[in-house]
């Protein structure tokens, strides 16, 4: 369990089903970052079960509630990813709810993970990508220090259509120029 400011970000749990399914079944939010809305309670308890229990992968909790409101990770080379990654190298991924876009709670729990992996995992490199026009996420890259590094205009996207990603970067010396750590 990690704490920010205003987030626990935590394992998923079975009994967070329901709260994964009110965010994660709102069809502005998987289809941009590539995954389709769930369609049930149950469908988001086998996410859960699945998906979810990969390493480092955290429900983002709001503190004041204790709600799971989104989803956020490190993913290394070994499971599913866009980054082209080498060894020491990993990517964050994220989404957060509607009701919580624009709050700045993403960025609060990146930079979380970005202090993870740079000060306890000793990573090298952090990559973050997004598909064009999604401007959240690309202000997300944009506010926690990323620096565009390219664009891939053919990647398959787990929804199976071909779409552009924008690739950005964070190396562990830009990291700690950045956050004077």
């Amino acid at each position: 369990m990690i704490e920010t400011e205003r987030l626990i970000l935590r394992p998923w749990q079975e009994t967070d089903a329901e709260a994964l399914f009110k965010h994660a079944s709102d069809p502005d939010i998987g289809p941009i970052a590539g995954w389709p809305p769930h369609t049930s309670v149950a469908h988001s308890l086998e996410i859960i079960r699945t998906v979810f229990t990969a390493p480092e992968t955290y429900a983002v909790v709001l503190k004041a509630t204790g709600e799971p409101v989104g989803c956020c990770g490190i993913m290394f080379s070994n499971s599913l990813h866009s980054a082209d990654m080498k060894q020491g190298e990993t990517e964050i991924g994220y989404w957060i709810g509607k009701p919580y876009w624009g709050q700045g709670l993403i960025p609060e729990a990146v930079r979380t993970l970005l202090h993870r992996c740079f000060n306890e995992l000793d990573l090298n490199v952090v990559w973050c990508g997004y598909y064009e026009g999604n401007n959240k996420s690309k202000r997300v890259c944009e506010k926690c220090g990323f620096l565009f590094h390219h664009t891939n205009d053919s990647i398959v996207s787990p929804l199976g259509d071909k779409r552009v990603e924008n690739f950005y970067i964070m190396t562990a010396e830009d990291y700690h120029a950045l956050y004077n750590n």
